[in-house]
């Protein structure tokens, strides 16, 4: 049985979401974030090295990475379940977006999650004006431009299908759950898109979404 050490507020909660798609059999370990630094705990380390949230263990074989979690999942549990047929534009465009999501679009959302911390403790009193100041400069010049880019991007993909592999409901888009749900709780930019805003409306009403979210437990972005 898969086991899902899963962490509150996470991107594990997507995978829990996955598993309620595919009515798979499986087991939540839960970890709390430290409420000082909302860093995973250290008892993650046992589990895997880098000790960070979502890691699943099957059997013998233990998975990290969001993307590499939910292809394994799909590949070895799902049959031919959430993906699209290989060969085709909507398999390429599965690929793509598996990777995207973290390899391209949540580097910036943690950034800007990463200066709107910067002038609270721990950062000594003194200096946090100072940290304000570099942290609204980097945000206003570097990261809300890039965004900004990057979320008109995944609106105008949107306006094609409603989803992001071809024209049916794949991984593809639970793996972007997260990214629009962390972006449309962050970003002003992202609040104005309509088809990111009805995206979101459709994968939280689906019933394995709110199975997902009743078992996972508390969680901000929903």
């Amino acid at each position: 049985m898969i086991t899902l050490h899963h962490l509150n507020n996470s991107r594990s909660q997507r995978v829990i979401w996955l598993l309620e798609e595919l009515q798979l059999p499986y087991q939540i370990r839960r970890y709390q974030r430290d409420p000082g630094t909302v860093l995973a705990p250290p008892e993650l380390k046992a589990v895997h090295p880098l000790g960070k949230s979502p890691v699943i263990t099957d059997g013998d074989i233990t998975v990290a990475e969001s993307g590499a979690i939910i292809e394994y999942i799909v590949e070895t549990h799902g049959g031919e379940s959430l993906r699209p047929l290989p060969g085709t534009a909507a398999r390429r465009d599965y690929s793509y977006w598996l990777h995207y999501a973290e390899g391209s679009a949540m580097p910036l959302l943690v950034m800007t999650l990463v200066f709107s911390r910067l002038a609270h403790p721990p950062m000594p009193w003194l200096l946090r004006p100072l940290a304000a100041q570099i942290a609204k400069g980097v945000q206003r010049k570097l990261l809300n431009p890039q965004l900004a880019i990057h979320l008109d991007y995944i609106e105008k993909h949107l306006a094609k299908t409603g989803w992001f592999a071809g024209d049916a409901f794949s991984a593809a888009d639970i793996q972007m759950s997260f990214v629009l749900e962390a972006a449309s709780s962050r970003i002003a930019h992202a609040q104005g898109l309509p088809n990111i805003a009805d995206f979101l409306k459709r994968i939280h009403a689906r019933p394995a979404y709110q199975k997902g979210l009743a078992k996972g437990g508390p969680y901000a972005y929903a």
